[in-house]
């Protein structure tokens, strides 16, 4: 199917989402026929001038987009995410329960077990009928290289985790200490991340218990991070000297964001499942201008 110009007169419909207030447009487009450069997203997730968002989720079938039709037996809808600056990313874990919740609402899915394809790889996805949605995020990788994270003067070391997407995790005295996060945290060495990185700073709440604050890449300091909740779990379980892949016993946090709670379990095979709310707020039709 063609796609549709960016200099259409057509309203296009929109649904918003969040997953602990980290909130997403949501653009249903299965046939992968809109397109949506990166400007065009930039104006969609403008609180002020668009309709707001941390980032913009396009629901595609994997099929129909050529970065997913490898993964369509695997899984029928394609996550197509966008950070808020219209770049793209590879996951975005609150976006995944998101993303499932519209499936579910739209009735292409229905509660229980379903995949969705990212560009993360396939992700395993299950509805609760008490509302949460568990996300089988992968496994952490851990590289050896690390930054030091330095803001208003102050410097911690930071745990280098890969979620599918990059993290930087520096356990903090007071989240305060983060500074304002409109900007990224500076860190060293620079070419331990290329690409950019997203950084969490946490601190501890009680046993097997953190609170988190992250600058995304792309997006500045959002309401929650799904990939970076897995992330401070797994940093704070090996500071912690809990590693199931060694203990053969799951290991579970909860991580306060300013959003909300996740709940975050890794499991002695190396998967990581997170769980938490998402809820659909609002949908309507976006106005052409926004597209010129």
């Amino acid at each position: 199917m063609d796609r549709v110009s960016t200099s259409q007169t057509s309203p296009i419909a929109f649904l918003k989402g969040h997953g602990t207030e980290n909130d997403f447009v949501i653009v249903p487009d299965p046939d992968n026929a809109v397109d949506l450069p990166a400007p065009t997203v930039a104006k969609l997730c403008d609180r002020r001038a668009g309709i707001g968002g941390d980032g913009l989720l396009r629901v595609v079938r994997s099929a129909a987009h050529p970065e997913a039709r490898t993964m369509a037996e695997e899984a029928e809808w394609f996550m197509d995410y966008r950070n808020a600056d219209g770049s793209i990313a590879e996951i975005c874990g609150n976006g995944v329960r998101v993303f499932a919740r519209y499936l579910q609402r739209a009735g292409l899915v229905e509660v229980g077990d379903l995949a969705v394809a990212t560009r993360g790889g396939v992700k395993k996805v299950h509805i609760a009928k008490d509302g949460d949605v568990t996300v089988s995020m992968g496994r952490a990788l851990l590289p050896e290289s690390g930054v030091t994270v330095t803001v208003d003067g102050r410097s911690w070391p930071a745990l280098n985790v890969n979620m599918g997407n990059p993290h930087a995790v520096a356990f903090v005295e007071d989240l305060d200490h983060a500074g304002n996060l409109l900007s990224v945290p500076p860190f060293s060495p620079a070419s331990v991340y290329p690409d950019g990185v997203n950084v969490e700073f946490v601190v501890d709440r009680g046993e097997r218990h953190v609170a988190m604050r992250v600058h995304e890449r792309g997006s500045g300091e959002t309401r929650s991070c799904g990939t970076g909740a897995c992330a401070v779990a797994v940093a704070a379980a090996r500071r912690d000297g809990a590693d199931p892949s060694v203990t053969g016993a799951p290991v579970t946090y909860t991580v306060d964001l300013p959003g909300g709670r996740l709940v975050i379990t890794e499991r002695p095979d190396g998967e990581i499942e997170m769980t938490g709310p998402a809820v659909i707020v609002a949908e309507g039709h976006i106005d052409p201008v926004l597209f010129t």
